[in-house]
Formats: C-alpha cells, sequence, structure tokens
C-alpha cells in the first residue's frame, strides 16, 4: 500500500501531464543564435521590398508568409503551436483599444460629412485660406488638433481630410500637404499625454509621462521647426498666390448641397476637443461627437435618418444629398471625391494589415530572435553616441518588422533600459529616442497599418507623401546630434543610478 502511495507521488498522472506542457511536452526550447534569429528579418525585408515594393502585390499575405517562416523557426526551437497562438492573442488584446478607436474614427468620418462638418471646413478654407500658406497652416493646425485629441489617425481623419480637399481644391502639391498633415498630426500625438505612444514610452522605460514629454522637445520641436521652413519656402515658390478656377465650382457645388448653420456644425469639433483636453475617454468622446453630427445630418442637411445611418458604417456618399437645388448628378468630379468618404466599413483594409502584422509581431516574440539581436548589438556600445545609434537602429528594426508601434515602443523599451541605467544615462533619453526610431517613423513606412492608414485617409501614396513628412524623419538626425555633442543628454547622479541599479 505505501508502495503505490509512492508511486503515485513519483509518476505524474495523464491529467496532470495534459495540463503541463513541460511534463507533457518532451521538446525542450532552445535559443536561437544570432543567425537563426536573422531569417525572420530577411524574410520579411525580402518579402515586402521584392513582393510589395517591386511586385507591388498585396501587404497582408507577404505579412502572413513572414510570420509562416518565423512559425517555422520558432517550432524548430522548440516552442508549440499554442504558445505561438497565446502571443498573438496577448499581442491582439494589448492593441485593441486603438483597434476600437480605429473603427470609431471611420464612423466619426462618414458622420461629419453626412452632417455637413467637413464640407463646411473644406467650404471656408477654400474661401479664406492664401494658397501661399496652406501647407504651412495645414501643419499648424493639425499639429494644434492632434496635441488636444492624443490621436494621430483621427486627426488625419477630420481635419486632415479637410485641408485634403482644400488642397484639391486649389490644385496644390497634394504630396507636400499630405506630409505636412501626417507630420503635424504625429507632433502632436508625440506630445499629447492623452496619447496611446506616449504613455506606452513612458511606461516601459518607467518615466514619469509629464517628464518624458517634457524631454521629447529637445528632438520634436527643432525638427518642427525645420518642416515649418520647408513649407513656407516651398509654398511661396510652387503656387503664386493663385487659385485656380475650378475652386469657384466647387464652392457653388457645396454650397448648394449643404446648409451652413456654422455653430451647429461646429459642435461636433468642439466635442472632441473639449472632451480630450478634460482627459476624457477617447471612445465616448468620439461617440457623442458622432451622434452630434448624425442630428446635424438629419435635421440640417435633411439626410434620411437610414442613409445617415449608412454613412457611419460603410460611409458617405454624395446621393445621400437631397437639398433643394443640389442634383448630385451635375457635380463635378472633385466634390465627388471630397465627399465620398468614411465609414467603419473603409477601415477594415487597414484592420487586416494590423492583425497580420501582429501575427508576425507575435511569432518573432516567442521565437526570442530579437532579444538575441539586440544583445549582441549592446556588444558594440561605448559611447553615448553608439549607444543611442544602437537605439535607433534597433526602433527602426522593430517597427520594421513588426509594423505596430506600441510593441515596437515596449521591445526596445524594456530590452534596452537596463543599458541605459548602467552607463548612467537617466532612461528618459531611451524614451525619447524610441519615440523618434517608432512612433513617428510608423506613418511613413508603407507596409504599417499607420503608413497604410494615413495613405488611405489622404488619398496619397505613403512613398509620395514620405519625403514630406519632414518632421517624422529629420528627428533622428537631431537625436544623433545631441548624442554626439552631448546637448540635451540628461545623466542619472550617482545615487540615482545606485537606486535603479537595485531593481534591475
Amino acid at each position: 500500500m505505501s508502495k503505490d502511495k509512492d508511486a503515485s507521488k513519483k509518476e505524474p498522472t495523464k491529467d496532470v501531464a495534459k495540463n503541463n506542457p513541460k511534463i507533457g511536452n518532451p521538446r525542450q526550447i532552445k535559443r536561437p543564435g544570432v543567425l537563426l534569429s536573422l531569417i525572420p528579418i530577411a524574410s520579411l525585408i525580402v518579402l515586402l521590398g521584392g513582393g510589395y515594393i517591386y511586385a507591388q502585390l498585396p501587404v497582408e499575405p507577404l505579412l502572413i508568409a513572414a510570420a509562416t517562416v518565423s512559425a517555422l523557426l520558432a517550432w524548430y526551437l522548440g516552442h508549440d503551436w499554442d504558445s505561438m497562438i497565446q502571443s498573438i492573442a496577448h499581442k491582439i488584446a494589448k492593441t485593441m483599444p486603438a483597434i476600437l478607436i480605429l473603427i470609431t474614427v471611420g464612423g466619426l468620418i462618414g458622420a461629419w460629412m453626412a452632417g455637413g462638418t467637413i464640407p463646411m471646413l473644406i467650404y471656408y478654407g477654400l474661401k479664406i485660406i492664401n494658397p501661399n500658406f496652406l501647407t504651412l497652416i495645414a501643419l499648424v493646425v493639425t499639429a494644434i488638433v492632434s496635441l488636444c485629441t492624443g490621436t494621430s489617425w483621427g486627426s488625419v481623419g477630420t481635419i486632415g481630410v479637410a485641408f485634403m480637399g482644400v488642397a484639391v481644391g486649389m490644385d496644390a502639391n497634394l504630396p507636400m500637404v499630405a506630409g505636412a498633415i501626417v507630420s503635424g498630426a504625429y507632433f502632436g500625438d508625440k506630445l499629447s499625454p492623452l496619447s496611446d505612444t506616449t504613455n506606452i514610452a513612458s511606461l516601459a522605460t518607467e518615466v514619469n509621462l509629464f517628464v518624458h514629454i517634457k524631454h521629447l522637445l529637445w528632438t520634436t520641436v527643432p525638427a518642427f521647426l525645420c518642416s515649418a521652413t520647408v513649407y513656407l519656402v516651398c509654398g511661396l515658390q510652387s503656387s503664386g498666390g493663385t487659385v485656380p478656377e475650378k475652386v469657384g465650382t466647387i464652392l457653388q457645388n457645396l454650397d448648394n448641397a449643404f446648409n451652413w448653420n456654422v455653430i451647429m456644425l461646429l459642435i461636433p469639433v468642439l466635442i472632441v476637443l473639449i472632451g480630450s483636453v478634460l482627459g476624457k475617454p477617447t471612445i465616448p468622446v468620439m461617440l457623442i461627437s458622432t451622434f452630434v453630427a448624425m442630428f446635424n445630418a438629419v435635421v440640417i442637411q435633411k439626410v434620411s435618418f437610414a442613409d445617415t445611418v449608412k454613412s457611419t458604417v460603410e460611409g458617405f456618399n454624395i446621393d445621400m444629398i437631397t437639398h433643394p437645388g443640389f442634383n448630385a448628378d451635375t457635380a463635378i468630379e472633385e466634390v465627388s471625391t471630397l465627399l465620398n468618404r468614411g465609414g467603419m466599413g473603409s477601415m477594415m483594409s487597414v484592420l487586416l494589415i494590423c492583425f497580420c502584422a501582429i501575427s508576425f509581431a507575435g511569432i518573432v516574440s516567442v521565437s526570442g530572435a530579437l532579444e538575441v539581436l539586440v544583445e549582441k548589438l549592446l556588444n558594440f556600445v561605448h559611447s553615448t553616441i553608439s549607444l543611442i545609434a544602437t537605439t535607433i537602429l534597433v526602433g527602426l528594426t522593430t517597427i520594421g518588422i513588426t509594423s505596430n508601434g506600441q510593441v515596437s515602443l515596449l521591445i526596445p523599451g524594456e530590452m534596452l533600459r537596463p543599458a541605459y541605467i548602467k552607463r548612467g544615462l537617466d532612461p528618459k533619453n531611451l524614451g525619447r529616442t524610441i519615440e523618434d526610431s517608432v512612433t513617428v517613423i510608423e506613418p511613413i513606412l508603407p507596409w504599417t497599418s499607420a503608413g497604410a492608414y494615413m495613405a488611405g485617409t489622404l488619398g496619397v501614396a505613403t512613398i509620395s507623401y514620405m519625403p514630406w513628412a519632414i518632421s517624422n524623419w529629420i528627428a533622428l538626425f537631431f537625436a544623433l546630434l545631441w548624442g554626439l555633442t552631448g546637448i540635451g543628454i540628461a545623466k542619472l547622479t550617482p545615487e540615482k543610478q545606485a537606486e535603479l541599479e537595485k531593481d534591475l
């Protein structure tokens, strides 16, 4: 009897083995070497470079193919399918708030269009904006809106769409205007305490949120001023202060199609701005703004309730306008292009890219490939400038591979924080650098969800507006300059360094 008891203690039951992967799975988890760790990166570069850029294939299957290669590597290293799925599910759960905001923004754009808010901004923009300063004004106004709302995507989808409408009407340089909108949106996004990426960077580096934002000014403000100067000079040289004749036709079409009750049509915008300044939850604020815009559509614009609801789901269409004196069939093509947009459905292609990119990121995370590569990179770090350069390289590599801003902030933030502390550098330098190499770089990469969203929303290809999104890429040069000169580099006191090292 005692032997049976002893045997039962030594041998796990089938149920225990089934529920315990360490007991039931004889495979050993192996750590990848450098060459194996390069496989996911190489596969992504080859697939996206050859498939997307040269063969112009859709991004989604290319990301899935790269995820498949990474899954085979992870399986070879001993990881099972369940661990890969759990990693993907975990990352999707972390990005779900951003995904819900994205869907809400689609509905918001459709409602703002049906209610006349965006058409009104386009209308008065065409009437009062000097074409010589259009790009500069787009930069400044979008930056203010993004700073107040904490969402670059929402700012681009609302005020950005309006400025693109003005740009089309004025026959302006569309890639330059789109670049200015993206620059302004991400300037405000970086410096807003309401921004998810700003909070994630602060969380990953364990730096106080407002300390993090203040330190961002060292690279963000010079980058903003450089872009403003370029837009001012190019704007003065390009247009000559003339407005195309077709602007008058566009104004007449819009005037015939909508009722301009300025106060009521501005309320949806004010709701978003005030709600964000007060720190209210983003999605409820946007939903309230959407409902008010839907009210404006039915009561002021005389759009049927069914079409109003349809505009939030499928997008607004010029045929929904029933205003007396307006005939959709006689509207010029530019007006149809301006008005036919929005809706939650318009975001589905972007969401598909998000899910495919997250799937790849989740599997790469399981394999441990990025961790190995980062450790090898740190072997070459011997100075502040080399650490800053390494951080930039890690940030660019991570956002290029994962195509996900949140993940790309967390990975280098968590991995490189000990390296900064051991070298006597305040982790807020790390937070600033990963924002410079991830947050603002994401929208200028064509295969990322942000790049796809900006291109789809603004109607300009990512590759086309990328050179004009000046503040997004020039911040990297200021990050390297400050690392080389020591300007704007915060150092730890010996006491603070010793305190932080205890927690490593």
